[in-house]
């Protein structure tokens, strides 16, 4: 059985099995390798994606499940503000999380464009960063937020 769905607004077929987690035919049949694994249990956000414009741990969501357009990191474009923010303020250390933690924090800034520090730390929860740059990620949240006219 062939299963559409649209990545980064291009439709793909995939003769992937249903209960296939999204993430695998990310990586491994589209090679959109900016969504990475991390834990496989939806704990840590590495894999976070958008569908249908909500952010997704996509290592949780099968392919029967989806229900609406995929974005990817390389969906966002090259230059977002908030990718910007992200270099303004040094928040890549490793690098291994930054695609889930800008997905989710794009998600954030969609959903609430002047963002608290409670409420940047409330929709960051999910996502971990091992090289604990959180003071880094949220000033880029905020920087962000004002570039995008958002803040207050």
């Amino acid at each position: 059985m062939s299963i559409t769905l649209t990545v980064n607004e291009t439709e793909y077929r995939t003769d992937a099995a249903p209960d296939t987690p999204l993430l695998w035919v990310l990586r491994d049949e589209l090679s959109l390798t900016g969504t990475k694994f991390g834990c496989g249990i939806a704990a840590c956000g590495a894999c976070t994606v958008h569908v249908d414009g909500q952010a997704v741990r996509s290592c949780q969501v099968r392919l029967a499940d989806i229900w609406g357009p995929v974005t990817t990191i390389e969906g966002l474009g090259d230059q977002t503000p908030l990718q910007a923010a992200w270099e303004r303020h040094q928040v890549a250390q490793c690098g291994y999380c930054q695609s889930g933690q800008i997905m989710q924090a794009a998600d954030l800034l969609a959903n609430n464009p002047s963002p608290t520090d409670d409420d940047i730390d409330a929709a960051m929860g999910g996502n971990l960063c091992r090289c604990g740059t959180y003071t880094a990620i949220r000033a880029a949240i905020h920087d962000a937020a004002d570039q995008m006219g958002g803040a207050q």
